[in-house]
């Protein structure tokens, strides 16, 4: 092959609209190693967008007809959403949900380990994460800091250590020949503690300071977090923040992989990253809110709220004040619709799109897929069904984003787990349960899920974002065209 000839190999196959929201993302999530940073890049994102932030704490927010607001709660799930000019009491919500949170291995209240000449970090496994993929991975720390400033208050700030801290690293195959065959096999408790430092360095860095040892302290009036977590770890946070390191008070602290995220393949067709689930869809549910919102008249003719919500601990069950399990969305639905004779007349008139990411058909492990229903990627939204309510999704609530779907030419797929293997869950069926609306599981199908990498297709992105907008956009029009006697 000539040079020539090499060097007019196609590179990217997708148009530049494709290339240019999937590069958003990879800024959105290299932006976001913690759920409280993700709620950050999100808040911001609004900001610029026109939303306008209120508080839980104020009694009234003196919403307008077109106006645009947004919410957080524990700065780790946060709420938008836009008041049609249209819009009255019972009229009703369009709705879309996802999550901020991933699985990952957060520090425990005490991380201080310090065993065999190293200097470790406990941490604890949170949600159903792929474990063996943090082995080997240049790790580092980010997350939500407490800090003192001197004049007896107190600030949440957020912290992300952005070189290399820490590794957890394997055991070699010289000491362990069976692995390949027999399959690599750990204790959580013991064998997936990353190394910080080693004491050797900690001495010789710290001369002044003793050298910690055992597991953690003795109960203290005057303890400090370098009691809990070792010096060096808590130094480092304190220099992050440009604080001293007897300010750092509390921390909630999670690893986080110092790779950024970025687009791949051999086409540039894939996007790599940490927190596809479900970070992608948090991303997509905001921005189709934003489109649809953009122009002095997009709001003109709409009578419904348009929301969306972004909820933590959906890894764990969502069963917290800042999950989809809590009050949060109830709450707002019944302040934002003012009148408790016209509440159920708006919850009938609503829809929820459920939005968590979806399994792509693995092509070396086909026949974990139901045969029937083997989601591709570049192919579009994928709808999930369970019959065991493991998600949402009804015959009508499909049928009406396939209906959008069809209506704005774009495709979808259907999805159901084989019948021998068991379905996780979504917010979905939380939401639909609490607040009573109409609601469809749907997701972008995905690679290596809950892998501490994870691989998605660009072209979704954009099907997804499309289909979203339009959802916004047109469902309160296609609502009144459906027909379901005596309701």
């Amino acid at each position: 092959m000539s040079a020539a000839s090499a060097s007019a190999f196609p590179t990217q196959v997708f148009g530049s609209d494709e290339q240019a929201l999937g590069k958003k993302f990879i800024d959105f999530v290299n932006a976001s190693p913690s759920q409280f940073h993700a709620v950050a890049s999100t808040a911001k994102e609004l900001e610029a967008a026109g939303f306008v932030q209120v508080s839980e704490r104020d009694a009234d927010w003196k919403i307008k007809p077109g106006g645009k607001y947004y919410y957080t709660r524990n700065q780790s799930s946060i709420v938008a959403f836009a008041v049609g000019e249209q819009w009255k009491a019972g009229n009703g919500f369009t709705i879309s949900a996802a999550h901020t949170d991933s699985p990952v291995l957060k520090l425990k209240p005490i991380s201080k380990v310090t065993k065999n000449g190293y200097l470790e970090v406990g941490v604890e496994p949170y949600g159903g994460g792929l474990w063996y993929s943090w082995f080997d991975r240049d790790l580092s720390v980010a997350g939500r800091v407490i800090v003192s400033k001197g004049d007896g208050t107190f600030e949440a700030r957020l912290v992300h250590i952005k070189r290399p801290i820490l590794r957890v690293p394997s055991l070699a195959i010289h000491l362990n020949r069976e692995v390949n065959t027999a399959g690599f096999k750990f204790n959580l408790q013991t064998q997936l503690l990353p190394v910080l430092a080693t004491a050797v360095a900690t001495q010789l860095g710290n001369k002044a300071a003793p050298l910690p040892t055992g597991t953690g302290p003795e109960p203290s009036p005057t303890q400090t977090m370098s009691d809990f977590h070792h010096p060096v770890l808590v130094q480092m946070v304190a220099a992050e923040l440009g604080v001293r390191p007897e300010d750092v008070r509390d921390f909630e602290l999670a690893l986080c992989d110092t790779q950024p995220s970025a687009i791949g393949g051999a086409y540039n067709e894939f996007i790599f990253s940490r927190a596809l689930d479900n970070l992608m869809m948090s991303f997509i549910c905001t921005q189709a809110l934003i489109a649809s919102v953009a122009g002095d008249k997009a709001l003109a003719q709409e009578t419904q709220i348009r929301i969306v919500g972004l909820f933590d601990h959906e890894e764990c069950g969502s069963a917290s004040i800042m999950g989809a399990g809590s009050n949060n969305l109830y709450q707002l639905l019944n302040k934002l619709n003012a009148d408790p004779a016209t509440y159920d007349s708006a919850i009938a008139r609503s829809y929820l799109v459920s939005a968590d990411m979806a399994h792509a058909l693995h092509p070396n492990w086909p026949e974990m897929h139901e045969e029937n229903h083997r989601p591709a990627m570049q192919k579009g939204l994928v709808i999930k069904t369970n019959q065991n309510q493991r998600y949402a999704t009804s015959g009508f609530s499909g049928f009406v984003m396939e209906e959008l779907a069809r209506r704005n030419g774009v495709p979808t797929q259907k999805f159901c787990v084989r019948n021998d293997v068991a379905c996780g869950s979504t917010i979905g069926p939380i939401l639909a349960t609490s607040c009573g609306i109409r609601t469809v599981d749907v997701g972008v199908p995905q690679l290596s899920m809950h892998s501490i990498r994870e691989q998605c297709g660009i072209y979704d992105v954009n099907l997804a974002h499309v289909l979203l907008t339009a959802f916004y956009r047109d469902f309160a029009a296609l609502d009144k065209q459906i027909f379901v006697k005596g309701e």
